[in-house]
């Protein structure tokens, strides 16, 4: 299956601002693209690349004064397959996990797993560890946070998401993401592309999507709280402890965002 994919976003600044951009596909996926990733400016200006602390391939810029436009577009090859999954997977004692596990096991910028703690025990403490116990996380999340898109925001937190139970796809995987940590079980924050594949299609307009990875059997598994099924066709572009960590622009300055257009869709195969 080849899955395209790209964005163009354009910005407007009072003056000159400098910018970092995360908006390439992880580098796990770069041995799948078929059409490598072009990213084009308007007006034409300089761009570098580097890996931040996670990994996640950043583009620095300075935004000129007026508006910039930025797009990208890519094909990748994918296998087609749901979310894999291993219901018999085991949590793997917080003693033996491995050194880069432990930093998902904290509480970060927007899970706060300290205030969430108790309650996590109070809901899960009786079920089983292991996959089905993630799981029982995905479904009471899925149930208690009511999905809208016109209730956004920027600065809500996990412990905001499960006392107001309305927003939208980063803070059901926040409050997932915490509510694992808070039972030792390693959870990061993912950003990357959805597309409607083998699902009816949602008329919303398409935008970047946000699910989380747990630590079980000694490997990460992908779960997502908000459509708590298996999907095919992800694309991670970057992993981190939330949002902060994987934000897809960061401006030092108050650009005024003009558009925002994101599209991912199965390609046809030529015969």
């Amino acid at each position: 299956m080849l899955i395209r994919y790209g964005y163009e976003i354009t910005v407007t600044c009072a003056q000159p601002t400098a910018m970092v951009c995360l908006l390439s596909v992880s580098d796990d996926r770069k041995n799948d693209l078929r059409v490598p990733e072009r990213v084009f400016t308007t007006p034409i200006i300089g761009t570098t690349t580097y890996a931040d602390t996670f990994g996640n391939r950043c583009r620095r810029l300075v935004a000129p004064a007026g508006d910039l436009t930025i797009w990208g577009d890519a094909t990748i090859e994918d296998d087609g397959k749901i979310d894999p999954a291993d219901f018999g997977a085991v949590e793997v004692p917080v003693a033996e996990l491995p050194d880069s596990c432990l930093l998902y096991l904290m509480g970060s910028r927007y899970c706060e797993t300290d205030k969430l703690s108790q309650t996590a025990w109070d809901l899960f403490g009786k079920v089983p560890p292991g996959w089905g116990r993630v799981q029982a996380v995905c479904d009471f999340v899925h149930r208690h946070i009511k999905f809208d898109y016109m209730q956004a925001r920027a600065t809500r937190t996990a412990f905001e998401a499960f006392e107001e139970r309305i927003g939208v796809c980063r803070d059901f995987a926040h409050l997932a993401a915490a509510l694992c940590r808070a039972m030792n079980v390693p959870a990061r924050y993912c950003t990357g592309y959805l597309g409607d594949i083998g699902v009816p299609p949602d008329p919303a307009p398409m935008d970047f999507s946000a699910w989380f990875e747990v630590f079980l059997n000694g490997r990460w598994y992908t779960f997502d709280a908000r459509h708590n099924m298996p999907r095919i066709g992800r694309i991670v572009m970057a992993r981190g402890r939330d949002a902060a960590d994987v934000a897809i622009s960061t401006a030092f300055g108050q650009p005024v965002l003009k558009r925002f257009e994101v599209t991912t869709y199965e390609e046809a195969i030529a015969a």
